[in-house]
């Protein structure tokens, strides 16, 4: 197994994760339905996003957003080839780029929104706390991410202070992965198998 900060030349699995995407989305029946392309390949650009492989066969991707002037982070996109779910791969992901977020964005809060019961576990072990939609980012930008979710009408009904997903937040700004310099991120430590 291969988990690494994803680059430039990884840009020709973009078309296969979002149909990943939007299939898994179709099979749980909620969830945002559609990532676009074209901001998944500048996820990878930007050395924003994790990249999973096992026996040179792409396996999962997750990326990472700021909002606010770098003062929230959010960890969004976790996506698993269905064949390889449940070996704890999508936890693999998950404490990668929460390390990413860390290391590079280490004066932020890191949050996420999820229906996903196995997601809020794995948030609990990094250190998230269940928290109200109030204490996430403000950002518009943020929000207009959930616009293609079936559960939008009920987050705006609500006026962006609560819907059918968890909000959940790391705000632990003084650990270990605050003091490391930023260029250490380049690449991550690949997992023992």
């Amino acid at each position: 197994m291969i988990i690494r900060v994803a680059n430039a030349a990884d840009a020709r699995y973009v078309e296969t994760l979002c149909q990943w995407y939007e299939e898994s989305a179709k099979q749980r029946g909620v969830g945002i339905a559609k990532r676009d392309p074209e901001y998944v390949r500048k996820k990878m650009l930007k050395g924003d996003s994790i990249i999973a492989f096992i026996d040179n066969e792409l396996a999962g991707f997750c990326y990472i957003e700021t909002f606010e002037d770098n003062k929230f982070v959010v960890n969004s996109g976790l996506i698993v080839n269905t064949a390889l779910r449940k070996e704890g791969l999508g936890r693999a992901i998950k404490h990668e780029v929460f390390k990413l977020s860390r290391t590079k964005y280490p004066a932020a809060k890191i949050f996420g929104i999820t229906t996903s019961l196995a997601v809020m576990k794995i948030n609990t072990e990094l250190g998230y706390k269940p928290v109200t939609f109030t204490e996430l980012t403000r950002s518009d930008d943020f929000w207009k991410g959930c616009s293609s979710c079936k559960n939008y009408p009920i987050l705006m009904e609500n006026e962006r202070k609560m819907c059918l997903c968890t909000g959940m937040v790391y705000d632990t700004l003084n650990d270990q992965y605050s003091q490391q310099a930023q260029e250490t991120i380049d690449f991550i430590e690949p997992r023992k198998q």
